[in-house]
């Protein structure tokens, strides 16, 4: 239901989460990053313990100490960016995204956590960005390629900055994410398959739209293969937030489904439209900050490559 990283409806994909270039689609499929900003810091807050789980897990990947500077491109509001640094405490980390007011929220998180002196912002659009980017011993890059044109030439430019032993992590494909059971007591059973299967076609006409949008297979690590690296290990990590849920969490379901019922306009029909709008609505006892059913269940998976 929500732009995990910068991911697009229902999770297909962003918060974050681009980590991005800026959507350049038409109508609905065109992304203002800089209006999104107060959600993708809810998202990112949310799903901070599957990102502390994928950081340790590349981290012991790593040679130890071995790390001296981190990339994170398309960092958004930069909350993976400073767990980067605190996971990496020897590292220089620098937060990438093409919308500078992230950014400065960015470097804000960063000063607040005393982590100024080794944390940089860069402002770079991909494709044309990546070669300004310098050097790096880990690149990761989490729901931001999904949103270039051309995904082969970007993995190729991130691939050039890696030094001898460095490492790509790509976070990339998964699951959309679920928080509603099938059926809700509320319009028909089954309205986030529905949901789905509309952002699905979103995201089609959002890459179609992109520019120099090509065509690409979607197999990862025969991309990352291509780009010149050697292809390491495949692996998703859940979050999973059950029922009953907080209420930052169910702030963080109001945020994601709002965006993603403005996102689908058109998409829907009337019936789940209504049904989404009583979910949205506060004072509704269907609602996502009364009903006691919803949860938050994702999976991201993360394909990581080496320079050798």
């Amino acid at each position: 239901m929500s732009p995990d990283d910068h991911e697009t409806p229902a999770g297909h994909g962003p918060a974050g989460h681009a980590h991005h270039g800026h959507g350049h689609g038409h109508d609905t499929t065109h992304i203002d990053w800089e209006e999104l900003a107060t959600l993708l810091e809810r998202e990112a807050a949310l799903s901070l313990p599957l990102y502390e789980q994928v950081a340790l897990w590349v981290r012991d990947m790593l040679p130890a100490g071995s790390v001296r500077r981190v990339l994170d491109v398309g960092s958004g509001p930069g909350a993976v960016s400073v767990l980067l640094a605190e996971v990496f405490p020897q590292a220089e980390v620098v937060a990438v995204d093409a919308t500078p007011g992230l950014l400065e929220l960015a470097r804000a998180r960063a000063d607040r956590a005393g982590l100024g002196d080794r944390f940089g912002t860069h402002v770079a659009e991909l494709l044309d960005g990546i070669a300004e980017l310098g050097p790096a011993d880990l690149v990761w890059a989490s729901g931001s390629l999904h949103h270039v044109g051309d995904q082969r030439a970007a993995l190729t430019g991130l691939a050039g900055l890696l030094r001898p032993g460095g490492l790509l992590a790509l976070l990339e494909g998964g699951l959309p994410a679920r928080h509603l059971p099938r059926d809700i007591g509320i319009g028909r059973p089954g309205l986030e398959s529905r949901l789905e299967a509309a952002a699905a076609t979103w995201f089609a006409d959002m890459r179609a739209a992109l520019p120099g949008a090509k065509p690409e297979v979607e197999n990862w690590r025969a991309l990352l293969a291509a780009a010149g690296l050697t292809p390491a290990v495949t692996r998703s990590f859940l979050l999973d937030l059950p029922a009953p849920v907080t209420d930052t969490v169910r702030e963080g379901l109001v945020s994601g489904l709002s965006w993603q019922r403005k996102a689908l306009e058109g998409r829907l029909d009337a019936d789940d439209a209504a049904v989404l709008d009583r979910l949205l609505d506060e004072d509704d006892e269907e609602g996502l900050m009364r009903r006691p059913d919803c949860f938050m269940l994702a999976a991201r998976t993360v394909h990581t490559a080496r320079r050798g």
